[in-house]
């Protein structure tokens, strides 16, 4: 699923192309929308919340699209070839001037009253990448529950908005814990730095291609990706498991030797070591 810093460029772009323009094209293939036609009116913008995309459109009309795991907008110029994907993938398109804005496989999107936004994003905790952020607020939600897996805490929405999967691997192992260490039991300072990292890893990603997180040359992430390839601290295999209930995907990856606390004990199942063992990262 696109985390914070992917939504944000996406929203970026989305916002060069459109905003400020009148749409000349306006095509919604969902049959919820069949007959809907934006033609003529202005694009006011769209902005990133969290892993939510809110373009707005004169009227009062926001339209509002969420990526999940494959989701994807892609913007084009005149006579460039889409490529984002089949036809049949197509949601939405959208065209103003030289610019075609196409959605492929949104399994989000709806059209609400600007006025009503807060329905559809109003539950989410502070924004990693928004002019709301608030790092006393975000460590306050995150300690509410301090039985809960550290690794859960950093992916519910409702407590800090734009963590995934890799950020949640990635600062777990820059705290040393694993992701299944209670939030209760982080140390104290190590919380107190939590909002402060996860704000400035996606900071120095959102304008990236390639994300990374190490600093180092030719290696983009600590644990991400890696099991069973050695860490690049100490040597260890990394590892790799299922975290959560099983009702989402949920790779998490950890260093057994760098980070502290609670993990799956050897030769529990772990559906995702194939699949993300040659994982790039």
């Amino acid at each position: 699923m696109p985390e914070g810093d992917t939504v944000w460029q996406t929203a970026k772009r989305l916002h060069d192309a459109l905003a400020g323009k009148v749409l000349t094209a306006s095509d919604f293939r969902v049959p919820k929308y069949a007959t809907l036609d934006l033609s003529g009116r202005q694009v006011l913008g769209t902005v990133p919340r969290g892993k939510h995309l809110l373009t707005r459109v004169e009227g009062g009309l926001t339209l509002h699209t969420h990526l999940r795991m494959e989701g994807a907008w892609r913007v084009y110029g005149d006579g460039e070839r889409w490529k984002g994907g089949p036809a049949h993938q197509i949601r939405v398109v959208l065209g103003a001037d030289d610019r075609t804005a196409v959605g492929y496989r949104l399994q989000v999107m709806e059209l609400l009253r600007t006025t009503e936004e807060d329905r559809v994003v109003g539950h989410l905790g502070p924004d990693l990448l928004g002019p709301d952020w608030n790092p006393g607020l975000a460590l306050t939600n995150l300690r509410a529950d301090p039985e809960r897996p550290l690794g859960e805490a950093l992916l519910d929405q409702r407590n800090l908005a734009g963590i995934g999967n890799v950020y949640k691997s990635e600062l777990c192992f820059l705290l040393g814990v694993t992701p299944w260490l209670p939030v209760g039991a982080l140390p104290a300072d190590r919380a107190a730095h939590l909002p402060d990292l996860a704000r400035r890893l996606l900071e120095a990603n959102r304008d990236r291609v390639v994300r990374r997180t190490t600093g180092l040359p030719h290696q983009d992430l600590f644990v991400y990706g890696r099991a069973p390839r050695p860490c690049l601290r100490c040597g260890t295999s990394i590892r790799v498991a299922d975290q959560g209930d099983g009702s989402q995907e949920r790779p998490t990856y950890w260093c057994p030797t760098c980070q502290r606390g609670p993990a799956p004990a050897p030769g529990s199942p772990q559906r995702w070591r194939e699949r993300y063992r040659r994982t790039p990262g």
